[in-house]
């Protein structure tokens, strides 16, 4: 049993950032890696690759989870985000900022279960087709048809960064010190003409029920924000700065709970996307207070 539990926890990373980037939630992800660990402790077959056979098990208690999920997915009230993925700016990154990206998870969540898995573990877990086929139980043909169904989906959705850390998280400072002072003027010289704003509040936080889709129009709903607080601060001063899902970051209180709000970087010096993530069913985890 110690030789199983060390060979398990060898996996578990793995298997949980593959769940992860499959269920767009951190809590899911490591419910079905703790339901892999059942299973290979309960099997009574002989297991020759032990690695393989974990990620086979994940993969599929995966796809049911998404399959079961689906009404819910179609009934969510307003934008759907993914449970904010948080590092402390202290840290290296543990994850390559485009393979977790909010833009890429996105994409993710328009293909079918089949091909975000086929799509995960050939393309970005490295597996070969041969061995996504037996995970799967489909023949290779029809592996390489998800694959390449999956790919024209996501290809233009998983932004390769050109912009530096420290410039990203610069963007994200001018524009936190804008909202701060309720300055429209510096927060449209911060957007890309085609930004876009979505907040997911789940129906159980006030938050837009649409993306907000052009500078215009998130700085409209800026400023009927503006007015509502009578010009007080859009958002409070006082926030913690970390790493959501590979971009420059903020986690802050307000009176009916915490928010996260990420920063997308664009290619020309200006912010491409943010996301705010008010749902309170998504923020049970975030970090304490350092």
């Amino acid at each position: 049993m110690a030789a199983d539990v060390e060979t398990f926890e060898s996996q578990r990373q793995r298997l949980t950032r593959l769940a992860y980037r499959m269920l767009g939630s951190v809590a899911e992800a490591e419910d079905v890696v703790q339901d892999a660990w059942l299973r290979w402790n309960r099997t009574d077959e002989e297991v020759r690759d032990p690695a393989g056979w974990l990620v086979r098990v994940t993969s599929r208690l995966c796809i049911d989870r998404l399959r079961s999920a689906k009404v819910q997915r179609e009934a969510y009230r307003g934008p759907w985000l993914p449970e904010p993925l948080i590092e402390e700016l202290s840290v290296d990154p543990v994850e390559r900022a485009e393979d977790v990206s909010v833009a890429f998870l996105l994409a993710l969540e328009r293909l079918s279960p089949l091909e975000r898995a086929v799509f995960l573990l050939h393309d970005v877990f490295d597996e070969d087709y041969a061995s996504v086929a037996e995970t799967l139980g489909r023949n290779e043909a029809a592996v390489r048809q998800l694959a390449a169904r999956a790919r024209t989906h996501v290809r233009d959705s998983r932004p390769r960064f050109t912009v530096s850390e420290a410039e990203a998280a610069k963007l994200a400072a001018a524009f936190m010190a804008a909202a701060a002072q309720g300055d429209m003027k510096a927060l449209s010289a911060v957007l890309a003409e085609d930004a876009v704003l979505i907040s997911d509040g789940g129906g159980k936080r006030s938050a837009a029920l649409r993306p907000m889709s052009g500078r215009e129009d998130i700085i409209r709903l800026l400023e009927g924000l503006a007015w509502r607080t009578g010009g007080a601060e859009l958002w409070p001063i006082s926030f913690r700065a970390v790493r959501i899902n590979g971009y420059p970051g903020v986690i802050m209180e307000r009176e009916d709970g915490p928010m996260t709000v990420a920063f997308q970087p664009g290619e020309d010096g200006k912010l491409a996307a943010i996301y705010l993530v008010r749902n309170p069913d998504k923020l049970g985890r975030l970090p304490l207070d350092q």
